[in-house]
């Protein structure tokens, strides 16, 4: 078979550290399956150190095939919309995301590109991914998704069945259901709904894609009245679009006014590592 070309769209902004962002492009280029094209999209102004990150490895990447775009945004708009016009500029069919301070594994670029030479029917690969301390490195816990796509689309009704940072999907099929779309924090979530509702098929592989950095303020972001209310929001899209009845529907969003809303964030956290996910190794 034919060689399957892609790119890999990064969006850096003011928030992100830049040795975890060289990191994560160090990953990139110590991959088994080298990508044909780097998209890197800024959003909003960023440290000079950053700035310094990308600049070195235009030079380094000069010396190579490989193709690196940048895009600096002025203002600072936010994932959904950088990853859209990251979208837009990226020029291969096949696309995968990658976040700024996440490592990607050696082989998770080629896994994927197997799954798309083996599986002509799925518009989206993604894996699992390995939560680490965003310091030491030390394994925290795991966030392990569903294989199979069956199991995917039940395992959509309640929870995000695609860890973001693991994807890797057909640019034209992702741009069908109108590409990336503004959603407060669930902009990956709400793209997934609209391509199952359109018919699309996803798949996970069952090994760790990514290893990604935890914070402090990573549970603390998972909750609050503007989150809550997006979430309803993208329930009650499942609803119409036909992929939750109303009984899930209504337990759905009891369960996230007090997962987001009545319990602190302590006891949001407990629930997180050891309901939603198993002890890393």
């Amino acid at each position: 078979m034919e060689e399957i070309k892609f790119s890999v769209c990064i969006c850096v902004y003011d928030g992100d550290v830049a040795s975890n962002f060289k990191e994560a492009l160090d990953s990139l280029i110590n991959q088994e399956a080298a990508p044909n094209e780097v998209v890197i999209v800024i959003d909003g102004p960023v440290s000079i150190d950053i700035v310094r990150v990308i600049d070195g490895y235009k030079v380094r990447l000069s010396q190579t095939q490989l193709s690196l775009q940048t895009y600096y945004i002025k203002d600072n708009v936010g994932h959904g919309e950088a990853r859209r016009v990251a979208l837009g500029i990226a020029k291969y069919p096949i696309v995968a995301l990658m976040d700024a301070d996440d490592i990607s594994r050696p082989y998770r670029f080629r896994k994927q590109l197997q799954v798309f030479k083996d599986r002509n029917d799925i518009s989206v690969v993604g894996g699992q991914i390995l939560e680490i301390d965003h310091i030491t490195l030390t394994p925290l816990f795991m966030r392990n998704v569903p294989e199979k796509n069956c199991d995917i689309k039940e395992y959509m009704r309640t929870r995000c069945p695609l860890n973001q940072m693991t994807v890797m999907f057909k640019k034209d099929d992702v741009n069908r259901v109108g590409g990336y779309r503004d959603f407060y924090h669930n902009e990956d979530y709400y793209l997934w709904v609209r391509m199952a509702i359109a018919g699309c098929k996803f798949y996970n592989i069952p090994d760790v894609l990514v290893d990604v950095r935890v914070d402090d303020n990573f549970y603390s972001r998972r909750g609050g009245l503007k989150y809550f209310f997006s979430e309803c929001r993208l329930q009650k899209i499942m609803y119409k679009g036909g992929l939750i009845r109303l009984h899930t529907l209504t337990f759905n969003i009891v369960v996230r006014f007090f997962l987001q809303l009545v319990f602190p964030t302590s006891f949001r956290a407990l629930i997180f590592k050891y309901f939603f996910r198993k002890e890393g190794v």
